[in-house]
């Protein structure tokens, strides 16, 4: 595949994963987010961009800040001027008890995928995040977002290993070499976090 066609195709990828997401959060959805190692500091890195403003203001509306000040008192003006909007997101990785209970009492392949079971809803999506596509925690974690009906988009190295056929959409970068993927990721999740903020915080 010649460079421009690949740069297209991924583009497209991109455009569809935005729109699975965007699917999910107008139907109440959340984003689940898991990955191991450096795609674990992605999956916290892309809560962080989600959650509260990246690129533009998300200042609450007056009518917000009218609940807040009949609830709030004296934190009311505080709270109204400095709280953002934020779009649901939510890193499997962070949970660190919950995460060595589940290794320790059931098995370690399965941190990402309890977490998924007892807490995931169809309208969700689940951003599995993989450099070779074959790590055995986020494959099972994969198949347990499709029996609870959850959109699964993969984000891995070229081809996307094992995960490909497990996922709804397929975001795979043209490399093998572990740092490259990484550092081809950031720009891909950024650009997702920015049309995402885009759609739902433009005035």
């Amino acid at each position: 595949m010649k460079p421009q066609d690949q740069n297209s195709d991924q583009t497209a990828k991109i455009a569809a994963a935005i729109k699975l997401l965007i699917a999910s959060y107008d139907a109440g959805g959340s984003l689940l987010i898991c990955g191991n190692g450096g795609s674990a500091a992605d999956c916290e890195h892309i809560v962080g961009e989600l959650m509260k403003g990246f690129c533009l203001p998300r200042s609450l509306s007056a009518h917000d800040r009218d609940r807040l000040t009949a609830i709030c008192g004296d934190d009311a003006a505080r709270l109204g001027e400095k709280l953002q909007y934020g779009l649901p997101a939510l890193s499997l990785v962070s949970h660190s008890s919950l995460i060595t209970a589940i290794a320790n009492d059931l098995d370690g392949d399965l941190i990402f995928a309890q977490q998924i079971w007892a807490m995931g809803k169809a309208n969700d999506v689940l951003l599995a995040i993989s450099t070779s596509g074959n790590s055995e925690n986020i494959l099972l974690a994969a198949k347990t977002a499709s029996a609870k009906n959850i959109t699964v988009i993969g984000l891995t190295g070229a081809g996307g290993g094992k995960l490909a056929p497990l996922c709804d959409v397929l975001i795979d970068v043209a490399s093998n070499d572990v740092a490259s993927i990484q550092e081809m990721h950031l720009p891909i999740y950024h650009e997702i976090c920015r049309q995402l903020e885009s759609h739902y915080f433009t005035v």
